[in-house]
């Protein structure tokens, strides 16, 4: 009798877990009962997906049933969408038109989505804007502190994003103030910097890909955004394949898988072939064994380990920057990149052999002093990007201790840091089996 009630509790602690690795049903929650109910009103029906909470993504979409390669994941009504049409439908409209020089689509969809979430119960969208992020965890919303811990050129682009969104407040305070009649408080107070940069978050980490006819009152700038209701809380994988667009016969956003997926696991989407800086700078997360993720060496980085005296040493790097070679030069799981290595070929050439320069952005073998040289330098550059991850880690770790209101975001750098060094450690094995090869 004992011995069945402590299998069946066994049983039933294994089903818990893996319940628990499965992902936490979420749809009982007010908020998605609410959001379904106005999809539904909508025109949108949905039996594949439900909202649950999953221990290594966070919130995502369970499947109800197992679904297979070509499958429809979701179809989502034009009336679903958020749009810059849906924007000037509102009462912005008439301010939008009238205001020059014209606002990006992107600043129409900041504007609508500030005033809508200060409109609250009011508002039409709010089963929507309930379940949206408060925070972001995008570089443009990391303290400085944590910037400072990114890789280069990660913290120069986080940088750069921080002066993007900044002016794009600034220059738009003049159309805000516009605005004054819709509201009954002071317009600054609305409009002000923080609700932008939420705004600009929520659009720059959630929107699909969706082309509209260009509409004079807005400026040239592209307008490609849709916000997708319930579709956006679908996670990224680079694993899984999907295709994804807007029907134009049935008028609804719709995504096919071409993974198959079991009952009760997460549904995942692929945001496209992002390394984890790009999926960090623009989505604000990153993905672990990401099989596209690079570490990059900067050009200061790579001209550290060669001789200033040189006499070609000049000459080398115009040859290097005139043919694109400074940028983009990286370890992968496979090793230092092709580039890279041309890259350090060039520059390792010696004063007899740089009239071959030419062979060598094409790939020839100089010579076996030329190739021993490289492969030598490549791997002092990845031991030092070892050792320069090492220590950032360790500072991580003082900061986690020292910083708790900063976790989150110190977490964040970390879990990229972390998937550098296992990058950089693969790299390392793989340099150290070419270097006794040609030995």
């Amino acid at each position: 009798m004992k011995k069945s009630r402590g299998r069946t509790g066994r049983k039933r602690r294994r089903k818990r877990l893996q319940s628990f690795m499965d992902g936490v049903n979420c749809s009982h929650k007010l908020e998605y009962i609410k959001l379904k109910k106005w999809l539904k009103d909508r025109g949108f029906e949905d039996s594949n997906l439900r909202p649950a909470q999953f221990w290594d993504t966070g919130r995502g979409l369970m499947a109800t049933k197992a679904l297979q390669a070509g499958d429809l994941v979701i179809s989502l009504p034009e009336k679903c969408l958020l749009t810059t049409g849906t924007v000037l439908s509102s009462c912005l409209g008439e301010y939008i038109m009238k205001w020059k020089p014209p606002v990006s689509p992107l600043i129409a969809l900041c504007t609508f989505l500030i005033a809508e979430k200060h409109a609250g119960e009011k508002s039409l969208w709010k089963p929507y804007l309930d379940v949206l992020p408060k925070t972001y965890t995008c570089p443009v919303c990391l303290e400085h502190d944590v910037v400072n811990l990114l890789p280069e050129p990660l913290r120069k682009k986080a940088q750069q994003q921080r002066t993007t969104v900044r002016e794009l407040y600034l220059s738009s305070k003049a159309f805000f103030s516009t605005l004054q009649p819709l509201f009954a408080e002071n317009i600054g107070t609305i409009f002000n910097y923080s609700a932008l940069e939420w705004a600009w978050c929520t659009i720059n980490t959630r929107t699909i890909y969706m082309k509209h006819s260009q509409r004079e009152c807005f400026s040239l700038e592209p307008d490609v955004y849709a916000l997708a209701p319930y579709l956006d809380l679908l996670n990224h994988s680079p694993n899984v394949q999907v295709k994804a667009a807007f029907n134009e016969q049935t008028r609804s956003y719709e995504i096919q898988t071409n993974s198959q997926c079991k009952k009760y696991k997460e549904v995942f989407i692929c945001y496209g072939p992002h390394d984890n800086q790009r999926l960090l700078l623009e989505y604000g997360f990153v993905a672990m064994n990401n099989p596209h993720s690079s570490v990059y060496v900067s050009s200061d980085t790579l001209l550290k380990y060669f001789p200033p005296l040189d006499k070609q040493r000049n000459a080398k790097i115009s040859i290097l920057k005139d043919h694109d070679f400074l940028e983009n030069l990286t370890f992968g799981w496979d090793g230092p990149s092709w580039r890279l290595l041309t890259a350090l070929k060039l520059l390792s050439l010696g004063a007899d052999e740089f009239t071959c320069w030419r062979r060598t952005l094409l790939g020839d073998v100089i010579s076996a002093r030329n190739e021993q040289q490289t492969l030598t330098i490549t791997a002092k550059i990845c031991h030092f990007l070892i050792e320069e991850t090492q220590h950032v880690l360790l500072q991580i770790s003082q900061l986690k201790r020292n910083k708790e209101n900063l976790k989150d975001h110190l977490a964040l750098v970390e879990a990229l840091r972390l998937e550098d060094l296992k990058i950089l450690q693969k790299s390392a094995e793989i340099l150290c089996s070419l270097n006794m090869a040609t030995t």
